[in-house]
């Protein structure tokens, strides 16, 4: 729905463009800063890469080509957000690219948005960016595109690990106190050792005094 949106937007402005501004004249909305100037794109974002229109289309080809394969494992609603607005925007040049002057694959994109006089760009663009912000917050974040966050399967491995071993010394009651088993000795056990060293003298290793030795 997203990238339906923006498309729809995309394709709609640029129509209006079209039939309303006149290429190298410019209108100023916010001064300088920001205005509305109709200009046929031949390369990327900033007029970059004009001579290989080719390339810039394939590569749009596979940006569309992998989002969608990847739509089926998102799991987070900002992942979804992020990859619907580059869906969007990657689609709305590429039919420029597409449709457009002077033919197929190599046509130019129409660009309105004058952002003072560093570089003119469209909705579609707009799109792409957000996403690319979104994506790299999102990245930052340790927030993957099935919804899970680092460290979520160290902290359940963590977490059942502590039980164990919280379990184990519930049901062996011994701690490593004394002894080589590390079991400490009860009372019943002392008062065994006394019972076997007591005044009969029958216990190992007591002395018997006899008279007259």
């Amino acid at each position: 729905m997203i990238a339906a949106g923006v498309l729809l937007l995309d394709q709609a402005s640029k129509q209006w463009a079209l039939a309303t501004l006149e290429e190298g004249t410019r209108r100023a909305l916010v001064g300088d800063l920001l205005g509305l100037q109709l200009v046929f794109n031949p390369g990327a974002a900033l007029s970059i890469a004009t001579g290989m229109t080719w390339v810039l289309t394939i590569v749009a080809t596979v940006v569309v080509v992998v989002v969608v394969r990847a739509a089926s494992r998102i799991g987070s609603a900002l992942w979804a957000v992020a990859l619907g607005l580059l869906l969007g925007g990657a689609i709305g040049n590429l039919v420029d690219r597409f449709a457009r002057e002077p033919g197929f694959a190599r046509g130019h994109v129409v660009d309105f948005i004058a952002y003072a006089d560093w570089f003119v760009g469209n909705v579609a663009d707009i799109a792409i960016v957000g996403a690319a912000g979104l994506i790299v917050v999102l990245a930052a974040r340790g927030v993957h595109l099935d919804g899970s966050r680092d460290g979520d399967a160290t902290g359940a491995e963590d977490t059942d690990a502590a039980a164990d071993v919280a379990g184990t010394a519930d049901v062996d009651g011994t701690a490593d106190v004394d002894g080589a088993d590390g079991t400490a000795p009860t009372a019943g056990s002392a008062d065994d050792v006394r019972g076997a060293a007591g005044p009969a003298g029958t216990g190992a290793g007591a002395t018997v005094e006899r008279p007259g030795a």
